[in-house]
């Protein structure tokens, strides 16, 4: 499969206007990312600063490498649990910095060969119940932290918490431990985005409503501490980015990695762990963000990996934690406007500037008015027309969708992905076992034919169904396997062809017909049973039975179920000769190609073809070769609806121009005196008082009358089809197609429409 090619921003992409989108959007980014690097590291039982600095190198770093246009990475939330285990199993944060390392590589060599390609097979429904489980999960975390209660780290996702809490218990809790100033600047933190979003003067302004909120909650917090108690907002529930006296002893805080253990097999465990677990984080995050992005661009995954490889190396170099791609960034990042990874550059930059210089401005940011930003962000990716679109798309889709929000907002976003991948697979694989081949039974004039039409993609799990459908088949009949739309089929389906085409088909009588198989696989195409009409077919029928096959053809025709047919063995077997079950005198308009009308193959008819479809000494004559010489068994005579030779001959009814002067051909007036004897002085005076509209209607009642006219004349003015009428063997009958709607309607009683015409007419 070919992965789609890197998308760089192209100096016909950055503008002026996308610029400054993604200033705005970096901006936005670095309110929202600053606490949530803090809480993943406090979550991950990491150094604050690693998570800063995972947040610093998600940004600048993989930012620069990555193909993608809206994608945000930093430290994951998704892996704290494991980044957890991984510290208290080593004992040593610095050993756990040589596995992120060694994890980083083995992402890199993931990218390089390509394996990005994986996440062409993730689910749609799987991706899309993780967009909305991340609402969920992201409204019931940030409604405490909203109303000041914040005992759970800003980031954490996981629904049993550290502090041994559930996210619901926690959401019981918050209403005895709410902080005044902190709710009242996260309430009116929500009605200021909200007024944003939905009043123009404010919506279309340059200034974006996240950092009017974090100004807003920056001033009111510093308003509240004059106030004194209850209002003052505690440090608890404030940013809290680490106060050093200089940028050397900010970084003195962290080790680095310890690559004495290069010798423990427990390290490239723990490496390989994180690299799987991290690399499918990203590439689910990718699918779910590009579904997001408003131009629909698409990100290349292998790229991806490789840009998460570097940044994973560098974190460990420097003492941070595990990135991945982020979808909670990446969603702030798609409504903040974003457009190109300039965004997640610039809020990488300053995480870089601000954390060193100005942490104790950022501590005045109150958890409260971030918690507002992300709540509305839930509520995009929750949203109801989601769950409303899944529902709609069957049980295969829902299903697995639902599983996936359950298990993300019930246990924590890795092990709900896992869960949700299986019931979606499980679903897939269930599909596969019941429907891998579509069967029915066609009609040809040989007799039954058993199709058996096989999926794009045969793997070795079809092959218990296709056997089954196969061993279904009776006796002495046909089979047709169809692979025309396949693309791969596995070798051990592909025995079960052969063993059943050659040995199982034949000791019952099975005649196995094969079409549309590659050369590779060494099976050749070959049509088995009758699709035209032979001799001993056209000796045996009637021209009743011929009728009748005739409206199963058309029948089919209508509804999409024309018959399988091998027009390159039709092509040889009817060059020498043909044996016609009906001789067909229809117009020459395009849709009325008999053979398209009725469902059949080259010879099966002959067809005698003029405009109007009127009569005269040379079509009686191919008539009578048809019948006598050819042996066909039945002559219909097709109109149709809207003709135009017939609307020509109505229209000129009365006129003083002649047919040459009207229609510019010089012998057309040949065919339209011929029509005309169909109409008479109440069609004339029909033509000079009714509508267009109602003009049109006349024009079909013609037609109608025109066919049951050359029936009767092939009737009377041929000795030769009276005689074998008499004899039984052949039949004359009109018809009429409509060319609206691809029916056909038999004029069986002709003074009953001839009744019928004079009524409309009059």
């Amino acid at each position: 499969m070919k992965e789609p090619e890197a998308i760089m921003p192209s100096t016909t992409d950055v503008s002026s206007a996308t610029v400054l989108a993604d200033i705005k959007a970096g901006l936005v980014l670095f309110f929202v990312a600053l606490p949530l690097c803090l809480g993943i590291a406090l979550a991950s039982g990491a150094p604050l600063l690693s998570g800063l600095l995972a947040g610093i190198v998600g940004g600048i770093l993989v930012g620069l490498f990555s193909g993608s246009h809206t994608s945000v990475s930093g430290p994951a939330a998704g892996l704290s649990a494991v980044v957890a285990a991984q510290i208290l199993s080593f004992g040593s944060f610095s050993v756990f910095l040589t596995a992120l390392i060694l994890a980083g590589m083995i992402q890199i060599g993931l990218g390089m060969a390509k394996g990005g390609f994986i996440s062409e097979f993730f689910p749609t429904s799987v991706i899309k119940g993780l967009l909305a489980a991340i609402g969920i999960i992201i409204i019931l975390k940030q409604i405490p932290h909203l109303m000041g209660h914040d005992p759970d780290p800003e980031g954490e996702m996981s629904f049993i918490q550290p502090d041994l809490e559930t996210t619901f218990s926690e959401l019981i809790r918050m209403f005895g431990d709410i902080q005044l100033g902190a709710a009242i600047i996260g309430l009116i933190s929500i009605a200021l985005l909200v007024l944003w979003d939905n009043w123009k003067p404010l919506k279309t302004s340059l200034f974006p409503a996240p950092v009017a909120v974090v100004l807003f909650g920056i001033g009111a917090g510093l308003w509240f501490e004059q106030l004194g108690e209850p209002w003052v907002i505690e440090p608890t529930h404030l940013v809290q980015v680490p106060v050093t006296s200089g940028v050397g002893e900010l970084f003195g805080l962290l080790p680095g990695p310890d690559f004495s253990q290069w010798t423990n097999p427990t390290l490239y465990t723990a490496a390989m762990t994180l690299a799987i677990v991290a690399s499918l984080e990203t590439l689910l995050n990718l699918k779910a963000v590009d579904r997001l992005d408003p131009q629909q661009r698409t990100s290349p995954p292998s790229q991806e990996l490789f840009a998460q490889g570097i940044g994973n190396v560098a974190s460990g170099l420097i003492g941070g934690l595990p990135i991945t791609s982020v979808i909670i960034r990446s969603s702030v990042n798609v409504n903040a406007g974003g457009r190109t990874k300039l965004a997640t550059i610039i809020h990488g930059t300053l995480l870089l500037i601000s954390v060193p210089l100005i942490p104790t401005w950022l501590n005045t940011i109150p958890l409260s008015a971030l918690a507002a930003i992300l709540l509305m962000t839930g509520i995009k990716l929750a949203s109801p027309a989601l769950i409303k679109q899944m529902w709609s798309e069957g049980r295969y889709q829902f299903i697995p969708f639902a599983v996936t929000v359950m298990a993300i907002v019930f246990t924590d976003l890795l092990i709900g992905i896992v869960i949700g991948l299986a019931v979606a697979i499980g679903f897939i694989l269930n599909s596969n076992m019941r429907r891998p081949v579509r069967r029915f039974v066609e009609k040809h004039l040989g007799g039954d034919v058993v199709h058996i039409e096989l999926a794009n993609q045969v793997s070795f799990l079809n092959r218990a169904a296709l056997s089954k459908a196969l061993h279904e088949v009776s006796r002495d009949s046909h089979v047709l396997l169809d692979a025309r739309n396949t693309d791969y089929i596995d070798p051990d389906v592909r025995g079960l062809i052969r063993d059943f085409k050659e040995k199982t088909g034949p000791a019952r009588g099975v005649e196995v017909s094969l079409l549309g198989f590659q050369r590779e696989y060494n099976f050749e195409d070959r049509i088995q049973y009758v699709d035209y009409s032979t001799r001993e077919f056209q000796e045996a029928v009637t021209p009743r039975q011929v009728l009748h096959i005739l409206k199963e053809g058309n029948e089919r025709v209508r509804t999409g179920r024309s018959l399988t047919r091998d027009f390159h063995r039709q092509i040889r077997a009817t060059a020498e000769t043909q044996h016609p079950m009906a001789v067909v005198l229809n117009c020459i308009d395009s849709p009325t190609t008999a053979e398209r009308v009725f469902d059949l193959g080259m010879g099966d008819i002959f067809s005698i073809r003029i405009a109007g479809n009127i009569s005269g000494r040379m079509i009686i004559a191919s008539a009578e070769y048809g019948c006598a010489v050819a042996g066909a068994k039945l002559i219909l005579v097709m109109g149709h609806t809207r003709c135009g030779a017939v609307g020509a001959a109505v229209k000129l009814l009365g006129s003083d121009q002649t047919a040459g002067e009207a229609i510019g051909c010089e012998h057309f007036h040949c065919i339209i005196n011929d029509l005309q004897q169909s109409t008479g002085q109440a069609t004339y005076r029909a033509v000079q008082e009714r509508s267009a509209e109602e003009i049109g209607e006349i024009i079909d009642v013609v037609a109608r009358r025109n066919v049951v006219r050359v029936v009767e004349q092939l009737q009377e003015q041929s000795k030769t089809l009276t005689g074998l009428i008499q004899r039984g063997r052949i039949e004359i009958v009109g018809a009429m197609y409509d060319v609206t709607t691809g029916g056909i309607e038999f004029l069986h009683d002709h003074r009953l429409v001839k009744e019928e015409t004079k009524k409309a007419i009059e």
